[in-house]
């Protein structure tokens, strides 16, 4: 008891040391992430993207699009345009799961920028059909049961068609090099070439 009501004459018991203790504790934790907060809130000398206004025609149909200089035209497609049947893959321009028609040539849509597409022409896998009605090349993947996941698929069909209207490519062999940017990880090889090879024959 005695000892009690020294340190009460003191001014300080062992529980409010303890408490003060704690909360010296807290404010050193916090304040890092406070001081990080405000260097958040307050951005200072943060280049801002400077914004490009693109007209570009997508199956058929007129766009104007007004976005930063750094967007692929994979990324406009699937996430302005919500055309989500072009695919991110690799996104390095490895696998060809996003290639698309520009113009009339296959190319991978990741590597390329919206901006600098001002008055082109671009095909994607939802611009195919016409209709209801399949294009050749969609019917002849059915056919030959050419996919398997079907993750590739969209990238790989654009670029068949693609491939067809070069009309280079004639052999098994010639075929296969010139769709060997479209990577199949099912492994579906055979049964792709058996479908463009189909619609070469009857082009």
């Amino acid at each position: 008891m005695d000892s009690d009501n020294s340190e009460k004459k003191k001014g300080t018991t062992r529980r409010s040391f303890l408490g003060q203790l704690g909360i010296t504790g807290a404010g050193l934790t916090l304040s890092p992430l406070l001081a990080k907060s405000k260097a958040i809130e307050a951005p200072q000398n943060i280049p801002v993207s400077s914004m490009v206004l693109t007209k570009v025609v997508i199956n058929g149909k007129q766009q104007t699009l007004t976005m930063a200089s750094g967007v692929t035209l994979l990324d406009a497609l699937r996430e302005r345009l919500h055309l989500t049947g072009t695919k991110k893959g690799c996104d390095h321009g490895q696998c060809g799961a996003c290639t698309v028609l520009v113009n009339g040539e296959r190319i991978n849509s990741c590597l390329c920028l919206l901006a600098v597409c001002n008055d082109y022409e671009i095909t994607t896998i939802e611009g195919l059909a016409k209709g209801e009605e399949l294009h050749p090349m969609q019917e002849a993947f059915l056919k030959h049961d050419a996919f398997q996941c079907g993750y590739c698929t969209p990238g790989q069909i654009c670029s068949a068609v693609g491939l067809v209207a070069e009309g280079r490519a004639k052999t098994d062999e010639a075929i296969r090099e010139e769709m060997s940017g479209n990577i199949c990880r099912c492994g579906a090889y055979q049964h792709i070439l058996e479908a463009i090879k189909e619609v070469q024959h009857s082009a």
